[in-house]
């Protein structure tokens, strides 16, 4: 068989195993009737009602922002337990009202110190399990993350942050859908007592009870992130990695520090977009924005034959940046003046044929992606603003929860880039976690208007770009804009298409020289904030994405 397109076989096939994992049903609709959540003093949308509700309560109670997006991660963990939690990692970009600044949160980590990052390369025996389990864990760094918001911009105690969590997760809530059916067998003994009866999984209709994981959240609500980092639930960790044979070390959680970052920002057409710095590589999103600045997208028009085509060739050469510049900023920094100048995006611009497709040339880099992954979005009446996506990684992450914790552990060395050997993604030992999450916030005449984001692998930075221009390009309501269908190039050649992209539009694409591939993209979750004339808050209104299960919910 020749080598690319049994690479192109086995990546498709990869994709369709990481999307099915998910075993969310999809909703793609060409014009949702679904009208926006509106609150007067606040706005939360996640991707599990409970986690919304949560957060609701939890600004109602006097809290801020930051204060709703400690209680919705912990939520989370528990209703969501695939997708994110005390194990996890992520990305998180903040609006401080009082400052007037925005911030970018690094979760993501250091990969461990002992790293040897061959075994995930071959010739090494079983080098894709190694990707796969005890060897993938990274350090996790969401709780760190979860008490620096809370200690720098919180208003609650930090105990009551988790009352929530801990009683869901003690007295359980009912599934509303298969949580762990495709993965259950994979799992050891002591968590197939926590997500199956006798032996099956859970269903749909059954009530899902985390007694450790409440008591986990207990020590952490009591001890701060200090229970995780070093104390009791470090050592519970570590005593695991060291039974499976992981790099993770408890030095490696007692050394973790969640960083703060100045994020990144383009004018888009007088509005400021913001979103995560290196070390995360939302870049590319940036990137994509620029170029697709040079073009008229009203003209072409929205999901046109043109609009699309354009939009898929820009995406691929924001692809081919983010293989070839993303890298630590402390060792590799990627070169930001350069691929963020309007000289830059005009050069690149011009080289787009719009009469046909050209086939992705990779920079001698070939990258990893994940697709389980959640994103959040809060704003109160003060006008805090935080848009956070976290992860496990894949689903369930490395599968692998020390005994009675409760506590799912990533598998974040997984989505590194191996070859070749060295490269600036690869996994080095003891450098930063490269995150390619993109949580965005967008200013419009100084103040935040738009939070926005998404999960999906490598689609997170292209789904939100056309979110984006949904909005500000054809003044779509923040809802339609995450409900619209969308496209998203997937490596090497192949353009993956929603369902509710016509068929003449389909059509059109594949006579440019696309091959497309229908599937679902992602489960946004974004506000709005709307000012009066005096620049005083009027109301938020929030869109919850109906490919997945969340809400939006303002009070």
């Amino acid at each position: 068989m020749n080598c690319k397109i049994k690479k192109l076989l086995l990546l498709t096939i990869a994709l369709n195993l990481a999307y099915c994992s998910t075993e969310q049903d999809s909703a793609i609709v060409e014009n949702s009737s679904i009208s926006p959540a509106v609150g007067r003093y606040g706005m939360v949308s996640s991707a599990h009602t409970l986690a919304t509700e949560a957060g609701i309560e939890i600004l109602k109670k006097g809290g801020n922002a930051f204060d709703a997006a400690v209680t919705i991660a912990s939520v989370l963990n528990v209703v969501e337990p695939m997708m994110s939690g005390i194990g996890g990692y992520g990305t998180i970009v903040v609006y401080d009202a009082e400052r007037k600044e925005a911030r970018f949160l690094d979760s993501s980590g250091k990969i461990p110190a002992n790293v040897d990052s061959d075994v995930f390369r071959a010739p090494t025996p079983d080098y894709m399990q190694n990707r796969r389990g005890p060897k993938a864990v990274s350090t996790p760094g969401n709780v760190n993350a979860w008490e620096a918001m809370s200690s720098l911009y919180g208003i609650l105690e930090w105990h009551s942050l988790f009352d929530q969590a801990i009683k869901l997760a003690d007295e359980g809530f009912v599934l509303d859908w298969n949580v762990s059916n495709r993965a259950f067998q994979q799992f050891s003994d002591y968590s197939q007592s926590i997500y199956g009866r006798n032996g099956e999984p859970l269903k749909t209709g059954d009530r899902l009870v985390q007694k450790d994981l409440a008591r986990s959240l207990r020590l952490i609500a009591e001890q701060g992130a200090a229970a995780v980092y070093g104390g009791e639930l470090g050592v519970a960790i570590d005593k695991k990695m060291r039974e499976t044979g992981s790099f993770l070390t408890i030095e490696d959680l007692r050394n973790d520090r969640a960083e703060w970052w100045e994020p990144i920002k383009i004018d888009y057409r007088g509005y400021e977009v913001i979103t995560a710095s290196p070390p995360a590589t939302a870049f590319p999103s940036l990137i994509r924005l620029g170029l697709m600045s040079r073009f008229d997208n009203n003209e072409m028009g929205h999901n046109s034959v043109e609009y699309l085509h354009t939009f898929a060739e820009v995406t691929k050469h924001a692809f081919w940046s983010r293989l070839s510049y993303a890298g630590d900023p402390e060792f590799e920094p990627p070169p930001l003046d350069m691929l963020l100048s309007e000289d830059y995006w005009s050069e690149k611009a011009s080289e787009i044929d719009p009469e046909s497709a050209k086939d992705f040339e990779y920079p001698g880099i070939a990258g990893e992606q994940n697709e389980n992954t959640t994103h959040f979005v809060v704003a109160d009446k003060w006008g805090n603003v935080v848009s956070a996506t976290q992860t496990l990684g894949n689903s369930f992450g490395s599968r692998i929860m020390p005994e009675g914790t409760g506590i799912w552990l990533n598998n974040s060395l997984a989505y590194c880039t191996f070859e070749p050997k060295g490269n600036p993604m690869d996994a080095h030992a003891g450098r930063r976690k490269l995150s390619g999450d993109c949580p965005t916030i967008i200013m419009r005449d100084g103040k935040p208007w738009i939070a926005i984001g998404t999960p999906g692998g490598h689609t997170i930075g292209q789904t939100v770009p056309q979110m984006v221009m949904n909005i500000i390009d054809f003044n779509m309501d923040i809802q339609s804009a995450i409900s619209a269908p969308r496209v998203s190039f997937v490596e090497p050649n192949m353009l993956a298409v929603e369902e509710g992209i016509t068929e003449s539009v389909r059509n059109g694409l594949k006579a440019l020289g696309h091959e497309l591939q229908v599937r679902s993209l992602g489960n946004a979750h974004g506000l709005a904030i709307e000012y009066d004339a005096n620049g005083n808050i009027a109301k938020f209104t929030g869109g919850s994405d109906p490919r997945g299960r969340g809400r939006a919910k303002g009070y």
